[in-house]
């Protein structure tokens, strides 16, 4: 997305706001704002000497395309070969590509940012404010996001967004790839079989996630399996299976759900199989009264806390 267009379809949503216009209900009056700002563009470059815009069609394009989805972002999100995407701050913004990072040439202003992150947040019902200055949420793609705003990130905003990409789905597909020796993937495939617990550890970014989903691949089909994650990232498939996820207190400081809590209820939904997304803390007492009952475990530590 050209930096024009950011520039311009930041006023179109501002207009749209102002009008009461929803793009998904009413895409032909988005359209008509969309094109009179786009003139409105070349026509203060002519009058200002700024930079124009060439193809006005092309940059139409662009601007509708940013009012769905994820705005200037969305390009990035839908691109198979990007992992990761970061911002540090609305004019440093950053890719991984196969584990490789490179800053990209995008620029986003302050608020376009803050109206970014307002439609990430919008369907998850979690929020980033002043007393909750950090937020972890998962988009409806999967991909698993993270915020965190001044005053406790110095010059503004950071964003982190982990892609959901299910490329290993099955233990048969991390040894085809390289990823685990077949033997091991052998041994770990009898052990999910026997009933066995498992605990994944690594460092981050070593694959502790795709590891974790492989393994449950093998056993999701015949057992019931119940996942606890502080934001939902697993997206396990199968017959009988049930996700939860915490949630974040409210304005008023009540109806937070931790961690610790849905392990416990957990334990009380009949589970085959019990998946901590992460053990940390308070939770590790509750691994170790869990693994006591008998359910077998698979949980996620980094390595670090071990």
């Amino acid at each position: 997305m050209t930096q024009p267009s950011v520039v311009i379809a930041e006023r179109v949503r501002a207009r749209l706001r102002s009008q009461g216009i929803e793009p998904a209900l009413d895409a032909d009056a988005a359209r008509a704002v969309a094109q009179a700002e786009v003139r409105r563009f070349n026509d203060l470059a002519l009058t200002q000497g700024g930079v124009l815009v060439e193809d006005e069609n092309g940059c139409l394009r662009e601007v509708l395309a940013s009012l769905g989805g994820f705005g200037a972002l969305q390009p990035l999100l839908d691109d198979p070969e990007i992992e990761e995407i970061w911002l540090n701050g609305p004019d440093s913004i950053h890719v991984a590509r196969h584990g490789v990072a490179e800053r990209i040439d995008l620029r986003l202003t302050a608020e376009a940012l803050r109206d970014l992150i307002e439609r990430m947040l919008h369907s998850t019902g979690r929020r980033v404010d002043i007393s909750q200055p950090f937020v972890d949420a998962s988009l409806p793609d999967g991909s698993r996001l993270h915020v965190a705003i001044a005053d406790v990130v110095r010059g503004g905003t950071a964003v982190n967004i982990r892609k959901f990409l299910p490329r290993y789905r099955a233990l048969e597909a991390l040894v085809a790839h390289g990823v685990l020796p077949p033997r091991l993937a052998a041994t770990l495939a009898t052990a999910m079989r026997e009933g066995r617990s498992i605990v994944v550890s690594g460092a981050t970014h070593a694959g502790k996630t795709t590891v974790l989903g492989a393994l449950l691949a093998s056993c999701v089909a015949r057992q019931r399996v119940v996942t606890v994650e502080e934001t939902f990232e697993l997206a396990l498939e199968g017959p009988d299976v049930v996700a939860l996820q915490g949630r974040q207190a409210s304005l008023e400081g009540t109806g937070e759900i931790t961690l610790r809590r849905l392990v416990k209820e957990a334990l009380r939904m009949r589970p085959d199989r019990l998946v901590i997304g992460e053990v940390r803390d308070a939770e590790a007492l509750d691994l170790v009264l869990a693994l006591n009952t008998g359910v077998p475990i698979n949980a996620i530590h980094t390595l670090d806390e071990l």
